[in-house]
């Protein structure tokens, strides 16, 4: 990698925004020169706006604007062998190119990674052991009676309950925040239809939403008297969180956010 004082970096992601790796990146105080979202994502994610500076799209994860990136000049491109693989070899004649094996439940793993192709390894081992003391005083603070959380996402196509091998499971483990036996899974999610919905029974139920609310099956699910019936959902214990930042943010900023949004509604 020919590094500046700024890099130029082109970033890609395989998730609903360019999450993962921009997180990363912007939390290190580096500002990426391009990106390139799934079909369908756009924008850059509403927490990372103001310190991402103006980075460039270039096209879209499944369809990558090659010309475009080689266009930006970058000296390291960024990204995941789960959606770019076959691109690796073209992009690589680009700049330097590291990708990480996938996005998700890895997500230190991979911040560890894109800051030692930055030189930047002390700053993030830093910024992780920071996040670490953050999630262990909050389940202190929460106390020994934890609740348990279901995370529900409802997606165009079907309804998930996050497991423990997600983004957001790793999180509620590094609290201690116990979960559903449904959701004591080695997986990312179980799917579930809108007349399962009962089975998000917890203390407290998270919902995120992907895109728009009305593509999904969101108010047919809350409908459902099933839903309405829930424990959690009569005492106030059901909130929409920021889909953005609790699902497919994957970075360490993103984490730390929700670590504030637990705070808020968890400790007393």
């Amino acid at each position: 990698m020919c590094c500046r004082r700024r890099p130029r970096l082109w970033l890609g992601s395989p998730n609903q925004k360019p999450v993962a790796e921009f997180d990363n990146v912007v939390s290190m105080g580096l500002k990426p020169v391009g990106y390139a979202p799934s079909e369908g994502a756009a924008a850059i994610p509403s927490y990372l706006e103001k310190d991402a500076g103006e980075p460039k799209s270039v096209g879209t994860i499944n369809s990558l604007n090659l010309e475009a990136i080689a266009g930006l000049q970058p000296d390291l491109i960024l990204g995941s062998q789960l959606r770019a693989a076959d691109k690796y070899d073209e992009l690589s004649k680009i700049a330097p190119t590291v990708f990480s094996i996938r996005p998700g439940f890895t997500w230190k793993e991979n911040y560890l990674l894109n800051a030692q192709a930055l030189d930047r390894g002390k700053q993030a081992e830093a910024n992780l052991a920071a996040y670490r003391a953050k999630a262990l005083e909050l389940g202190k603070d929460i106390g020994p009676d934890k609740p348990t959380v279901s995370m529900v996402r409802y997606m165009p196509d079907r309804l998930r309950l996050y497991a423990k091998a997600s983004f957001i499971g790793t999180i509620l483990e590094d609290v201690g925040l116990p979960r559903p036996k449904n959701q004591q899974i080695n997986d990312l999610a179980t799917e579930i239809s809108p007349e399962r919905i009962d089975e998000a029974d917890a203390d407290w139920i998270f919902t995120g939403v992907y895109g728009d609310a009305k593509a999904t099956q969101r108010d047919t699910a809350r409908s459902n008297p099933l839903w309405k019936n829930l424990k959690a959902v009569k005492e106030g214990r059901s909130k929409d969180v920021s889909d953005e930042t609790w699902y497919p943010g994957l970075g360490v900023t993103s984490a730390e956010l929700v670590l504030d949004d637990l705070r808020a509604d968890l400790v007393k």
